[in-house]
């Protein structure tokens, strides 16, 4: 695994909708870290691109969600349960010549597992913050965790995520990204 930095990272936070997210296990945790994984990619200048699960009829991102997003963030709408079906995320993936994958959003157990082995097939890294993601049964979203740990995946915690990113308690963001995990 390629140790992510603002650098060779990028935060793909998949299908945050707002007719997704209600149905949810754990819809006021995955909402929360959710936004702080976003708070925190603004903060730190790393590229983040959204992605949306046939919005016309399941809604747009969260609007307290896609209010955190910088201005020039890529939203792409997608009928493929796997983000590397969009030509879209395709598209923008290569613009930017990431080599970690950093995976938020829903479902744990269909959209994200595709999204995820579809990544590691491509040869990328990737971790999945797993206070960041969900289902709507919580037993779907603990056999997607364990099936993406053996695909390679790394998981780990919104805190340790954003830790990872910083690496340093002198990188001028630390205290702002300390504040949002308070």
């Amino acid at each position: 695994m390629i140790f992510p930095t603002v650098e060779n990272a990028m935060l793909v936070a998949v299908d945050l909708q707002v007719k997704l997210l209600p149905a949810m296990s754990g819809q006021e945790r995955i909402i929360n870290r959710a936004g702080v994984m976003l708070r925190g990619a603004a903060e730190l200048g790393l590229d983040t691109v959204v992605t949306e699960q046939y919005p016309k009829y399941l809604g747009n991102t969260l609007p307290e969600l896609s209010s955190l997003l910088p201005a020039d963030t890529p939203v792409i709408e997608k009928s493929s349960f796997s983000v590397f079906g969009a030509s879209g995320f395709c598209k923008a993936l290569s613009a930017r010549k990431r080599e970690v994958l950093i995976f938020i959003g829903v479902e744990a157990h269909v959209c994200l597992l595709q999204s995820v082995l579809d990544a590691r097939a491509e040869g990328y890294g990737v971790i999945v913050v797993a206070d960041a993601v969900g289902s709507r049964k919580e037993d779907d979203r603990e056999l997607a965790l364990s099936a993406l740990r053996a695909a390679g995946a790394e998981i780990y915690s919104c805190e340790t995520v954003l830790f990872m990113l910083l690496r340093d308690s002198k990188h001028p963001c630390f205290k702002s990204i300390s504040g949002l995990i308070k």
